[in-house]
């Protein structure tokens, strides 16, 4: 044989001796998804504990049988809710960390939350302290005025509820309506 043809075989050879230590590999993989599910089950104990601290907030309320004629409808998703004045701080404790599709009624009585797969609540005109165009809420940040916030009282309790509209252009008639609500009982209490 000729030299050339030797060292070819033996480069040949040298590149074929390589083999995969699989034990190695599939250590590896089995301690990455062992990581993975640590990971996953500290985020679900995390959520838990967030709930128990907050299992002080009371019931949510349930919407009156006679609640009115709608003002307005509003057919969207419910990003969820936090206490008032600090965007991250998310509130879990009675369903109200659970994103869902949402349908909102204005009435004279207050605001009727209806979400399919997750608790309805309703929110008492009386209860209703602001509603306002914002850009986030814990979990979820759009475009400058891309969520309508809902401030409320719900027990010793502030709340800001995220809601973004199928139609955007539906939040601005909202704020005005759900601001008049408040400012009307506002006045009337300053007047006494």
């Amino acid at each position: 044989m000729t030299p050339l043809i030797i060292q070819a075989a033996e480069a040949a050879e040298r590149k074929s001796a390589e083999v995969t230590d699989w034990a190695a590999r599939l250590g590896w993989v089995a301690g990455l998804l062992l990581f993975i599910a640590l990971v996953y089950w500290l985020m679900r104990q995390g959520w838990k504990w967030r709930g128990e601290l907050q299992s002080g907030l009371p019931e949510l309320p349930v919407a009156p049988e006679n609640a009115g004629q709608a003002k307005l409808r509003l057919s969207g998703r419910y990003h969820g809710s936090t206490t008032a004045g600090q965007w991250l701080d998310r509130i879990v404790a009675r369903g109200l960390g659970n994103r869902s599709r949402a349908e909102l009624t204005l009435t004279d009585a207050g605001i009727d939350v209806v979400r399919p797969g997750a608790a309805d609540f309703f929110i008492p005109a009386a209860a209703l302290r602001e509603a306002r165009l914002d850009k986030g809420i814990a979990g979820k940040v759009l475009a400058e005025g891309g969520l309508l916030i809902v401030t409320w009282a719900h027990g010793d309790t502030q709340l800001d509820s995220g809601f973004r509209s199928d139609h955007a252009a539906e939040h601005a008639a909202w704020v005005e309506a759900v601001n008049s609500m408040i400012t009307t009982d506002t006045t009337e209490g300053a007047a006494r």
